[in-house]
C-alpha cells in the first residue's frame, strides 16, 4: 500500500492494482461512526468536502436511496465546471454503499468518453486505545479497463482524491458542532 500523509486523523492508504483495474483506498477517520455516513450521504455536508481546493462540490439534485442519484459539479474559481454523476446501487445504512460514478455535462447526460466506474465504500467503528471512536471508511473503485483506470489517474485522481479526503478529515470536527 502507499501510505498518503495523515490528515488530522487517522491513516490514509491508496493502492493501485492494475490487474484488477482498481483503486483502493483507506481512511481511519477519528470520529464516530454516524458523523462520517452523514459527510458521505447529504448534500450540504459533501459539498463541503468532495472537491480538490480551490475547486468547490455544488450539489445540483440528490436523492439518496438505491435507484437514486446525485448530480453534482466541482467549481473552479473561475467558473469553469465539471460535472458528475452518482447512481446510488446499493444502501445499507451505516455500513456499504455503492454507485455508479460517471463524467457529464451540465444536464446529467454521461459522457461516454470519459470512463464510468464502480464505487463500493463500507464503514465500520471501533474505540481507539484513547477510547474515542473511530471510523474506517475502506474506499473500492473498480474500472472496466486498464486504459480507464490509467486515464483517470493521469487526470490526477489520486492527488484530487488524497486531498479532498484530508479535507473531510480536517472539517469533520467542524461538523459535531
Amino acid at each position: 500500500m502507499n501510505n498518503i500523509p495523515k490528515g488530522p486523523g487517522g491513516l490514509f492508504d491508496f493502492t493501485v492494482d492494475k490487474s484488477t483495474h482498481s483503486v483502493l483506498i483507506s481512511k481511519v477517520f477519528e470520529a464516530e461512526l454516524s458523523l462520517v455516513w452523514d459527510a458521505f450521504t447529504k448534500p450540504n455536508m459533501l459539498d463541503q468536502w468532495w472537491a480538490p481546493k480551490p475547486l468547490v462540490s455544488i450539489t445540483k439534485q440528490m436523492n439518496f436511496e438505491e435507484g437514486g442519484s446525485r448530480f453534482y459539479s466541482m467549481v473552479w474559481p473561475d467558473g469553469q465546471e465539471h460535472w458528475g454523476l452518482k447512481k446510488y446501487t446499493l444502501i445499507q445504512p451505516k455500513t456499504k454503499i455503492k454507485w455508479l460514478s460517471s463524467f457529464s455535462d451540465k444536464d446529467a447526460n454521461i459522457n461516454p468518453e470519459l470512463p464510468t466506474s464502480e464505487w463500493e465504500l463500507t464503514f465500520s467503528e471501533e474505540y481507539g486505545p484513547d477510547g474515542n471512536q473511530r471510523t474506517t471508511v475502506h474506499i473500492f473503485i473498480k474500472h472496466k479497463t486498464l486504459a480507464d483506470l490509467e486515464m483517470v489517474i493521469k487526470m490526477g485522481f489520486k492527488e484530487g482524491f488524497s486531498m479532498t479526503i484530508n479535507e473531510l478529515d480536517n472539517l469533520l470536527p467542524t461538523f459535531n458542532q
